[in-house]
């Protein structure tokens, strides 16, 4: 089978998707939306408090990228734009958890390197398992729908949230935001085929909504871990 052939092969896991039309999942793709109109907000409030970091850059875009990706992935459904969506996704977790690392240990760069190679390690074992049969129509017999591959996200999520809590942070009430935002956004993805015969257009378009609210806090709590600048006053 020719590569071109395998990539185009269809996936239909979620239940508004009823055929292969390019609109069969309208709530599914254009939730999306979320994604980069979060990223303005969130754009527009880093610009408020000061210069943004290339790094703050980066992630910012990426959150507008998750959206375009699997805005591909709810309209053309197939392997190709699979792709398309889960590799942002997983590049944002990839390199919050390393911009998170190096800012409490430092800018040693043996450290970023060791860090880099090891949540890349991470990212394409995870990238490696969904590509082969994590997301297949096999969910439909799976009780979780596909969402256990996003525990390991969960655990490190909560795990942030603690340790902020923990050595009181000012970004912690809002990393604390997105871990509870997260474990609701996965939640409403496991019930999707589970609620097709009593709520046919499926819930999965509010895990776009809720996980874009859960970058949003993400994003915020790396503005809070710095103060804001404010603009110099003249003397009088």
């Amino acid at each position: 089978m020719a590569i071109w052939q395998v990539l185009n092969n269809p996936v239909d896991i979620y239940c508004e998707r009823l055929d292969a039309s390019f609109w069969s999942e309208p709530l599914n793709a254009l939730s999306n939306a979320a994604f980069p109109l979060v990223a303005l907000l969130i754009w527009r409030v880093m610009r408020a408090r000061g210069p943004i970091s290339g790094m703050n850059t980066v992630l910012t875009g990426l959150c507008a990228l998750i959206g375009l990706g699997s805005f591909l992935f709810h309209t053309f459904a197939n392997r190709w734009s699979e792709w398309a969506d889960t590799v942002p996704i997983w590049s944002f977790v990839g390199l919050y958890v390393y911009a998170a690392l190096t800012t409490e240990r430092g800018t040693s760069r043996r450290y970023k390197v060791i860090a880099a190679i090891l949540i890349s390690s991470v990212t394409l074992t995870v990238l490696f398992l969904m590509a082969t049969g994590e997301t297949t129509d096999a969910n439909a017999a799976d009780p979780l729908n596909g969402t256990g591959q996003y525990a390991p996200a969960l655990i490190a999520l909560l795990i942030f949230a603690a340790a902020s809590w923990r050595l009181r942070l000012p970004q912690a009430p809002w990393v604390l935001a997105a871990a509870v935002t997260f474990l609701a956004s996965m939640a409403f993805r496991t019930f999707d085929m589970a609620l097709c015969t009593s709520w046919p257009t499926g819930t999965h378009f509010m895990w776009h909504i809720l996980n874009a609210a859960m970058i949003g806090f993400l994003l915020m709590a790396r503005g809070m871990a710095r103060p804001a600048v404010r603009p110099a006053t003249s003397a009088r």
